[in-house]
């Protein structure tokens, strides 16, 4: 690990004003994917503002019937809450298919969407990657991709997002509060949170330099059945292959969004027209224009049938 200096913030706005000082800067809260990437000198900041003690721990009822996640709140207190647990309930699913218990406890919301991504090659400093050295090139691409996106990927960059998390925030419509370093705040829709690849696979998410999360605001319930399911080599500890996000109502109708298949949480509102006919049209919509290789093209048929199983599961 290189060395680095380090800080608490004292407000939001100064946070992200230091922040923006230098690309060099990153934050820190719970630390649990930053810190392996220093140790692995994929991340080498210069210097940490640590953001514990800016009080974006509350999870708190919003004004339209919604709930406000504060930045700070730990996965394990937002999968337990009572409000989620009731009336979001494919967002504590996903939080409990997420990770162990040890990194929950650890783990922020707003760290858990700005995770970087575990494609194998990311993470082997001796092969060549995009996202990490940007024009370096993509050894995943002909190399081993059974993990990889199967759609949204480009010549660039076949990386996954690897949140389970993001992937129920998206199902949810949730929304990301933030503060500039010019102290302005704004509101963005998760759908345009996470970015796809393109030729800038770096840039991950919507954030400009030095912005700050403060919260994720999910809208009021929309009922319906919540099921999240996650598919994994191994039940302990692993990255979903694939993961489906459902909220589906009575009629059928509903909503469902895909993990393990693209660089960011995958839904495509059209498609959730097809739900009530079943999963083959709904998946054939979903991923439309998927672009699979020899490694991974089991993806598109596990998806299916994991889409399958979990609308059997929501008619009870």
């Amino acid at each position: 690990m290189k060395p680095f200096t380090y800080e608490r913030a004292a407000s939001p706005a100064a946070a992200a004003a230091a922040a923006a000082k230098s690309e060099d800067v990153k934050f820190i809260a719970g630390g649990t994917n930053l810190l392996d990437l220093m140790k692995l000198e994929i991340e080498t900041p210069t210097h940490l503002i640590d953001v514990n003690g800016l009080a974006f721990d509350k999870i708190e009822p919003t004004a339209d019937g919604g709930l406000r996640i504060g930045a700070m709140v730990r996965n394990t207190e937002l999968a337990a809450d009572a409000r989620v647990r009731r009336d979001y309930g494919v967002l504590s699913r996903a939080l409990l298919a997420g990770a162990s218990g040890q990194l929950r406890n650890k783990a922020t919301t707003a760290g858990n969407l700005l995770q970087r991504t575990r494609c194998p090659y990311f993470y082997d400093t001796n092969m060549a990657c995009n996202k990490r050295k940007p024009g370096s090139g993509c050894s995943a691409i002909g190399g081993v991709t059974r993990s990889l996106a199967v759609i949204g990927a480009s010549e660039a960059c076949i990386a996954t997002h690897p949140s389970d998390m993001a992937v129920a925030m998206r199902v949810l419509d949730a929304k990301v509060e933030t503060v500039k370093p010019d102290g302005k705040t704004r509101s963005i829709p998760v759908a345009d949170f996470h970015r796809l690849p393109g030729s800038a696979p770096e840039r991950e998410t919507a954030l400009e330099r030095g912005e700050l999360i403060t919260a994720v605001t999910l809208p009021k319930p929309a009922g319906g059945v919540h099921v999240y399911r996650k598919v994994r080599d191994r039940a302990s500890y692993a990255f979903a292959l694939v993961s489906v996000a459902a909220v589906i109502q009575r009629d059928g109708s509903g909503s469902v969004a895909l993990g393990g298949v693209a660089h960011k949480p995958w839904r495509i509102e059209a498609a959730e027209r097809e739900l009530a006919r079943g999963a083959k049209p709904t998946m054939d919509r979903l991923l439309d224009g998927a672009r699979p290789t020899s490694d991974n093209r089991f993806k598109l048929a596990l998806a299916e049938r994991t889409l399958a199983a979990v609308l059997n599961e929501a008619k009870g």
